[in-house]
């Protein structure tokens, strides 16, 4: 399938006992945030959590290079964290680098 930023993905997607799982690769790199939200939203609710995870390293398994996994648990809804503890809710991107560096020019 052609991406959002125009490269093509491979896409492959499974449901695995107590989770839905979808693989995404591209043939020269890993697949971008950009990409992986594409992916997202093809696949789950603009308001469902999923994840990547970054297992320990013994548990890790690396059969394709430019490969990228999203999870969902079937059986609970993922934790997370406040929003506030990303940054400033609200704040665009714009905005927030402007308030940052009036605050670095004050400290």
């Amino acid at each position: 399938m052609q991406g959002p930023c125009g490269c093509e993905l491979k896409i492959s997607a499974f449901v695995r006992p107590g989770w839905e799982h979808v693989a995404v690769s591209t043939p020269r790199r890993c697949p971008n945030w950009d990409e992986m939200c594409f992916v997202k939203d093809l696949f789950w609710d603009e308001e469902e959590c999923v994840m990547q995870l970054h297992p320990p390293h013994s548990q890790y398994v690396n059969n394709s290079r430019y490969c990228l996994h999203l999870w969902r648990p079937t059986y609970r809804d993922i934790p997370m964290p406040s929003p506030s503890y990303v940054g400033v809710v609200g704040l665009s991107p714009a905005d927030a680098a402007s308030l940052f560096a009036r605050m670095r020019a004050t400290a």
